[in-house]
């Protein structure tokens, strides 16, 4: 459990509180590439971390992302008209290029003093792989490019998929590093869905429900994994990998893609669920596209403000009979739908000092502590965070079986890495 003011503390992420300094050191995927399609397309609004801005892509083929309301009257640039390099407002036509700056301002002389005194709040903004990332932090904390490999492969080897969920970032990135709950709340779903069905590591993760937690730290993050028993008397492990402060790389099943998220803050209240699937050493299959189309795997399907169309104001479609007969565990649909109905569930922000903690929530209990030294360090000791660096990227989920007197962090520390190449350690 945490105490009222650690909980205030690890959930809040608006400018100038610690855990929102800590997230604006860090590359954070702000867009899909897909929702800019062209040059002068129509901008998009994106709220990060409690700010409303603006995504636009200019005559050229660069990116911005600007504070959505001119600087003149506040007027929300999203009306405005992406021409000639710019967002002109609709109001009364300022002009503003990528980095912010007065490219017209159409009442004033060339020589007005206001091009220099006003300027509109930018942050950079990149394309890596289908994803626009920004960067919201000190200029010059600035890190290289993101490394993470499901973004550094072809575009044919991944799909990614983002939604809107209910709830504070916490709860839901907590969700993506507790194991222990696969075998209860996905049991049905991981036998029947086209991007899990027919592994072994199914057969481990629903034969036993009672894991063993070990957690390791590593550069970026941590490594959390889940014993279960295997035949003769051997383990089967299911090692995932949390990279500070937001990321996540589920263990793989078989021969199947491998998936994981990033929970990004919209506001304390609010997070972007991204998804994404990927496999390192070979094109993405027609069908498994069109499953990951469908809302399949860790998918879900949205409308055009990615808000899933399973959600609370119809209960997610539960299905009582599907979950009294067992096609479903829970009565709702999918993967993603299961995790966020009792995500949500826990109200837009959980009292975690109402919790009962128990030794298979190791993995949340580090996570947590390591996001809190993370963000106190870079405020009192303007420490570099964990993560940052895109080198310590380059890590991997990975499932394996191992004899009992094998440690995973040295049995597995080989495949626990990017291996260009290679595909995953699976089972």
């Amino acid at each position: 459990m945490l105490r009222k003011e650690q909980n205030e503390y690890v959930t809040r992420t608006g400018a100038g509180t610690p855990m929102g300094k800590l997230f604006r050191r860090y590359w954070l995927p702000a867009i899909m590439a897909e929702e800019l399609p062209e040059n002068d397309c129509p901008p998009v609004r994106v709220k990060l971390l409690g700010e409303p801005l603006l995504a636009f892509r200019d005559s050229k083929g660069n990116y911005g992302l600007v504070d959505e309301f001119c600087p003149h009257r506040r007027v929300s640039l999203w009306f405005g008209r992406n021409e000639e390099c710019g967002i002109r407002c609709a109001y009364h036509g300022w002009k503003f290029d990528v980095t912010g700056k007065v490219m017209e301002i159409p009442s004033e002389p060339d020589d007005s003093p206001f091009y220099k005194r006003v300027k509109l709040k930018a942050y950079p903004l990149i394309k890596v792989g289908r994803v626009l990332w920004t960067y919201m932090g000190p200029p010059e904390h600035q890190p290289g490019p993101p490394e993470f490999e499901f973004a550094t492969v072809p575009d044919n080897q991944s799909f990614v998929s983002k939604r809107w969920q209910d709830s504070n970032y916490l709860q839901a990135m907590e969700g993506g590093i507790d194991s222990s709950h696969v075998g209860w709340l996905h049991k049905a779903t991981i036998e029947s869905d086209p991007l899990f069905t027919k592994t072994k590591g199914n057969d481990y993760t629903v034969a036993d429900p009672k894991p063993v937690f070990e957690v390791v730290e590593q550069p970026s993050g941590l490594y959390i994994a889940a014993r279960r028993n295997a035949e003769g008397g051997k383990y089967y492990w299911r090692i995932t990998t949390w990279i500070m402060p937001y990321y996540t790389q589920i263990p793989p099943r078989g021969g199947h893609p491998v998936h994981g998220h990033f929970w990004v803050p919209i506001d304390d209240e609010n997070c972007w669920t991204w998804s994404y699937d990927y496999h390192p050493t070979r094109p993405l299959s027609e069908n498994e596209v069109a499953a990951m189309d469908n809302g399949e795997g860790i998918h879900c399907k949205v409308d055009n403000t990615f808000h899933s169309y399973a959600n609370k104001d119809n209960d997610y479609l539960m299905d009582r009979g599907s979950q009294k007969s067992g096609k479903t565990y829970s009565g709702v649909e999918g993967f993603a739908m299961q995790d966020a109905s009792l995500q949500e569930s826990m109200g837009k922000i959980v009292d975690r000092s109402l919790e009962n903690l128990v030794p298979t929530d190791m993995g949340v209990v580090m996570a947590r502590r390591q996001l809190m030294a993370a963000a106190k360090a870079l405020t009192e000791e303007g420490k570099e965070p964990p993560g940052v660096q895109p080198h310590t990227h380059r890590v991997r989920s990975a499932s394996v079986v191992l004899a009992p007197d094998q440690a995973f962090k040295e049995a597995a520390k080989d495949v626990l890495v990017v291996r260009p190449g290679l595909a995953h350690a699976s089972v």
